[in-house]
């Protein structure tokens, strides 16, 4: 195998990447399982430590990834022409960095070989967060957090 086929993000453009490609990009961090409020006003978008029930705690993945829509309707599904919603993903995500022309980090899985480093970087979500169940859905703007941007 090439470089260039290794290296696939940094010569594929999104929207031309194969799905297992794509798929591959996830760094499976469960920043995106976190839930998002957004000021009407300005568009910024503000993270919670609040992340959905479905996610594995340990592995920062959701089980149910392929029926995740039916279960959670307005769970994400990242799509290559998402323009100005990749601002709902969090500056370390690949897909946004990728659309934002930024290198992958060091700890990304398809950098390092070792699908724990985003974990032993601070990356994940592991053992910070509650879960959706537990919070009251009113008071999830008392867990707007700064550790995700």
């Amino acid at each position: 195998m090439t470089v260039d086929v290794l290296n696939f993000w940094e010569n594929t453009a999104l929207e031309d990447m194969i799905h297992v490609q794509w798929e591959s990009l996830c760094d499976n961090c469960g920043r995106c399982c976190l839930h998002k409020l957004e000021d009407e006003d300005t568009g910024d978008i503000y993270f919670t430590d609040v992340v959905c029930h479905y996610i594995d705690e340990q592995s920062c993945q959701c089980p149910h990834y392929e029926a995740r829509q039916q279960l959670v309707p307005d769970c994400l599904t990242i799509d290559s022409n998402w323009g100005d919603k990749f601002n709902w993903l969090p500056s370390t995500c690949a897909y946004r960095l990728l659309h934002e022309k930024k290198p992958l980090f060091d700890w990304h899985p398809l950098i390092s070989g070792d699908v724990e480093t985003v974990h032993l970087a601070g990356i994940s979500v592991r053992g910070r967060t509650f879960s959706d169940d537990e919070v009251n859905e009113k008071e999830i703007d008392l867990h707007i957090i700064n550790w995700v941007k």
